[in-house]
């Protein structure tokens, strides 16, 4: 029982995947941290992070309200498309609020006042910060899969609806009315 995915969303996956595997060389190249350096770093990048993780939930919201406005272009266009087109687009909006919502926590645990602790061992510093790289590649890699997921249903869009392609793999065959 697996997820049929297209063309165009593993082209997505392996833009995310390429993006994360330039964040981890990065991680691997600053070599491994002890527990002060590392809540130095947290107190550095805290910032920096919030505003990721603020930059991704509005990045993901627009992009959920824009899908709409896509649904309102499919919808009203000469040519009907095919279920696979709105089922790429559910796969979109799906992953874009799993992204949106990952945000959201993402920045309120970054909020929290890890590095003033004092019952924080200093051992798990290095950990928390390599936990913070994780997720903040994790969350920019998925925004990444969404933006090139979105960016294949609009060039299909612009083919089907701007060019007027009746040929297109996602044009319905059109039915002849016997009225």
């Amino acid at each position: 029982m697996g997820i049929k995915l297209s063309k165009y969303t593993k082209r997505a996956l392996v833009g995310g995947a390429i993006s994360m595997m330039v964040i981890l060389i990065g991680t691997i190249l600053m070599g491994e941290l002890s527990g002060y350096q590392a809540k130095e770093l947290i107190k550095n990048s805290i910032s920096g992070l919030n505003t990721l993780c603020n930059t991704i939930a509005l990045a993901s919201a627009t992009i959920l309200a824009l899908l709409l406005t896509l649904l309102g272009i499919s919808s009203g266009a000469k040519s009907k498309l095919k279920k696979d087109h709105y089922k790429h687009v559910l796969q979109i909006a799906k992953l874009d609020t799993a992204v949106f919502i990952a945000a959201v926590t993402s920045f309120l645990l970054f909020n929290l006042p890890i590095t003033e602790s004092d019952n924080v061992p200093a051992n798990w510093f290095s950990i928390i910060y390599y936990v913070s790289l994780g997720i903040s590649s994790i969350l920019s890699a998925a925004l990444i899969v969404v933006v090139l997921m979105l960016y294949n249903t609009v060039v299909n869009i612009i083919k089907i609806v701007g060019l007027d392609t009746d040929d297109h793999p996602l044009v319905a065959e059109e039915e002849e009315d016997n009225s």
